[in-house]
């Protein structure tokens, strides 16, 4: 007896689907509950922009301080803390999500601030390499540099050259 082709199919995608539930819900289980999502590290090219004077003393969406001095960036949907590494003409950054934005309508997805993109040596709209490295608690320091009076954790957070820093 043949077994039509359609048939076939409908079985193995209800089969997969199956196992696939069971799969979550013992992940659910194991987490207690709560759905956790990996961070993916995804890397492409993208369109970016920087900002700066013009919002110095400001508070960003994600409750610093903008000052010349703080390293971060600027995304309409990643969660504040979200750390990305940009790279661009062989210097490397790996700075955090603080603000909302871009707002500049030219198809840019990030926004650095100005000490971010003059770490990278850009000084005007640029595509960079970008990669999604993971998170950190969002906090009012998040994004100053070593020398300020942050706590070593945010302090820590700003990488140039593709090495951590000290």
């Amino acid at each position: 007896m043949r077994i039509p082709f359609l048939k076939i199919s409908l079985l193995v995608l209800l089969a997969g689907t199956a196992c696939a539930g069971a799969a979550t819900a013992d992940a659910l289980a194991e987490t207690g509950g709560v759905a956790s999502t990996p961070v993916t590290a995804i890397k492409k090219v993208a369109l970016a922009t920087w900002f700066g004077p013009g919002f110095y003393g400001q508070t960003t969406a994600c409750g610093q301080t903008l000052t010349p001095a703080v390293v971060g960036v600027a995304n309409r949907t990643l969660p504040c803390g979200t750390l990305v590494k940009f790279g661009y003409k062989g210097r490397a950054v790996t700075i955090p999500v603080i603000d909302r934005g871009p707002y500049a309508h030219n198809g840019a997805q990030w926004d650095l601030t100005t000490e971010a993109a003059h770490v990278l040596g850009m000084a005007d709209t640029a595509r960079l390499h970008t990669r999604i490295v993971g998170s950190v608690p969002n906090a009012p320091t998040l994004g100053l540099p070593p020398a300020s009076a942050a706590p070593p954790e945010a302090a820590s957070l700003v990488t140039t050259g593709g090495a951590p820093a000290a």
